[in-house]
């Protein structure tokens, strides 16, 4: 089996044969987890608590990344915006590759008409760019979670399903395939027992690297205003409501979740490339 993942043009490869990178990105993934689900729990203040009168002030005792131009903590919105950041990439990822897999598996198993017909609307969805998808959605149905995690989904769903079509090819070729169907172990039976199975690590694998694609479309839409709505944590948002911070030259409130947000994806890549590389050399 060859865990050879689908990228996006543009987006190398990468490299992920140094141990040590791939511990540290993993633990990073880990901690990023933990704060969203902790977020209600350790954040230090209300999200939305607005002072005017300490607006853009720096780091203190009382708030450790300083506020942003509304006098929200910032720490605290870090914090709770990692529950929106990480919960909509996680519904995409959770549904393209689902349905991704269901595609592909179907197509390979089944061949024929059905092959042609499938790989070709793959082909379709492939020529039109997710992102313009989802601010087409989103212009259609108005501002929130759902619709974006949706439209991003059928974007990714693609990638999903050509990876399996190619990995259930190469394993029906196998000789303990037609060592059950001679056993009488219908197709359903071999697939879901034995095939499955067998793939489950590279198709984690790339559900791992489009999470971090798909964190990067999302946080992409809040920051246009199609996202969340605006008093939602949200990282993306964050780096909407600090440009003029920026401005001011209080870059904090912005500078910080640009940064949660490409370490972030960054080690959802590297975890996602180690990993197959780990099936790979499995294999051989």
């Amino acid at each position: 089996m060859t865990a050879t993942l689908l990228r996006r043009p543009g987006l190398g490869r990468l490299r992920t044969d140094r141990a040590p990178l791939h511990r540290i990105c993993l633990a990073f993934v880990v901690l990023v987890v933990l704060a969203a689900v902790l977020a209600p729990w350790i954040a230090p203040q209300d999200p939305n608590a607005v002072d005017l009168g300490d607006a853009l002030a720096g780091p203190s005792g009382e708030h450790l990344l300083g506020v942003d131009a509304s006098g929200r903590d910032t720490l605290t919105r870090l914090l709770t915006g990692a529950r929106t950041s990480l919960l909509g990439p996680l519904g995409v990822v959770a549904f393209s590759t689902l349905a991704g897999v269901t595609v592909g598996v179907t197509a390979a198993w089944r061949g024929g008409w059905l092959d042609s017909v499938l790989s070709r609307s793959a082909e379709l969805v492939f020529a039109f760019p997710g992102l313009l998808l989802a601010i087409l959605i989103v212009s259609v149905y108005g501002e929130g979670l759902l619709a974006p995690v949706l439209a991003l989904a059928v974007a990714y769903l693609p990638y999903v399903s050509r990876l399996t079509r190619s990995l259930v090819l190469a394993e029906r070729a196998r000789p303990y395939v037609e060592a059950y169907q001679v056993q009488g172990h219908s197709g359903l039976q071999i697939c879901l027992r034995h095939v499955l199975p067998g793939i489950a690590p590279v198709v984690l694998a790339q559900a791992t690297v489009n999470f971090g694609y798909a964190l990067i479309d999302l946080a992409g839409l809040s920051f246009l205003g199609l996202g969340v709505p605006a008093l939602t944590p949200d990282w993306g948002r964050m780096v909407f409501d600090g440009q003029s911070a920026v401005q001011h030259g209080y870059p904090l409130s912005a500078v910080l979740p640009c940064l949660a947000i490409v370490l972030t994806v960054v080690a959802f890549n590297v975890v996602g490339e180690r990993w197959a590389d780990q099936v790979s050399r499995r294999d051989r």
